[in-house]
């Protein structure tokens, strides 16, 4: 049984499980309440940090490290194109780009603005992290000015990686939609995956229903197990 400890960026993998439907089992970690003695966790990952994967023997953090192993341990899927398809350069670029140059950048806005003292909330790397993160939305929207996904025609696992980044940024007040990433975002949480992911990931559809006042349409499908 594969058990994903943690949501934040485990949202991705969470979804990635429920695309390919693969057997799997949540397992929350608060963060915020402190790690020090949840001794379960840290012994899956003593630097206390999520996600982190255990499937079998095999152990492993950072959440797009995790999704290209459960593609390659698990597929072929079509959520990864092969590499000799005309569209994987695109898919390899942007699956990569939602953590590295989305997301990445995105933790340091929050955590500025979120946890920092009034003083230091709109510091100089604050400021930097944020003008990364508008550099590389600009790369996605361009993208997204010609095909209707991320590596062209089809839902893939790079638009897992880049749509949870928006939403999350969205989520925080670093960015309002425009109509292509309103659009595009629409495509993607529509999907039954999504969906199913909403429902399985409690700490992220509280974090939404506390922003927007309102209950993502998630249903009340289970996590697969």
């Amino acid at each position: 049984m594969i058990t994903l400890f943690g949501e934040g960026r485990g949202f991705r993998v969470v979804w990635l499980l429920e695309e390919m439907e693969l057997p799997y089992r949540l397992r929350p970690v608060d963060l915020l309440a402190g790690v020090e003695n949840d001794t379960e966790f840290l012994a899956v990952n003593p630097a206390g940090f999520i996600p982190a994967l255990q499937d079998g023997d095999v152990t492993m953090v950072e959440s797009i490290a995790i999704m290209e192993y459960l593609i390659a341990r698990y597929g072929p899927t079509p959520l990864a194109p092969d590499p000799h398809d005309p569209t994987f350069p695109a898919y390899q670029q942007f699956l990569h780009l939602g953590e590295a140059g989305l997301a990445a950048s995105l933790y340091f806005v929050t955590g500025a603005r979120r946890l920092a003292p009034e003083a230091e909330r709109d510091n100089w790397s604050a400021r930097q992290a944020l003008r990364v993160f508008e550099s590389r939305r600009g790369v996605v929207k361009r993208q997204l000015a010609r095909t209707p996904y991320l590596a062209g025609d089809t839902f893939t696992a790079a638009d897992i990686s880049v749509a949870y980044a928006l939403l999350s940024a969205r989520r925080s007040g670093v960015m309002t939609f425009d109509e292509v990433e309103e659009a595009y975002v629409a495509r993607t949480t529509e999907r039954a995956g999504y969906k199913r992911t909403m429902a399985a990931c409690h700490a992220t559809r509280g974090w939404d229903e506390s922003v927007f006042g309102r209950k993502d349409d998630a249903g009340s499908a289970p996590a697969r197990g």
